[in-house]
């Protein structure tokens, strides 16, 4: 039986950043408020899609600049200044993730030990960095500190903790 494309469903392709340093004595994550539906003013892991002309880790380095305005070093090019590390950490597929359509993600971890502040970007509304504790609680400090008392964006909660 010859092969047929028609035969399987279209789905598009994002990728998401677990960024962790250490800010004040507390291991901290990057995240971005939401400033486009699905999820619209929500916290989130930065990310977004996969252009169809690029590296996996091309399209996470690109992210992470776009809607933070920090860098990682995307091992297909030479490092820059203060950059984080950047790694594949797992891919994500339930079909039910995005709202929008079929999305899978593949979800990249970025280190470093001290990060400077992010400044957003993007289509993120803001960004910041938030205790990793208070993020997976997704409850009080945080939640109430950004007028939130909602968990993370999409399966960004489960990502985060997969990271960590």
């Amino acid at each position: 039986m010859p092969y047929d494309p028609s035969a399987f469903p279209p789905f598009a392709v994002t990728v998401d950043l677990v960024v962790l340093t250490v800010r004040q004595h507390a291991l901290c994550a990057l995240v971005v408020r939401r400033g486009e539906q699905p999820h619209q003013g929500r916290w989130a892991l930065p990310g977004g899609f996969v252009r169809g002309d690029e590296d996996l880790s091309a399209a996470a380095a690109r992210e992470l600049t776009e809607e933070t305005g920090l860098l990682a070093h995307d091992p297909t090019h030479p490092a820059p200044p203060n950059a984080a590390h950047l790694e594949q950490l797992a891919t994500y597929g339930d079909p039910k993730r995005d709202p929008r359509m079929r999305v899978v993600s593949v979800a990249h971890l970025a280190l470093a030990p001290d990060l400077p502040a992010p400044r957003a970007g993007g289509d993120a509304h803001s960004a910041r960095w938030a205790p990793v504790e208070s993020l997976l609680r997704q409850e009080d400090t945080f939640g109430r500190e950004a007028g939130h008392g909602e968990p993370l964006a999409f399966d960004h909660a489960r990502i985060l903790a997969d990271g960590v």
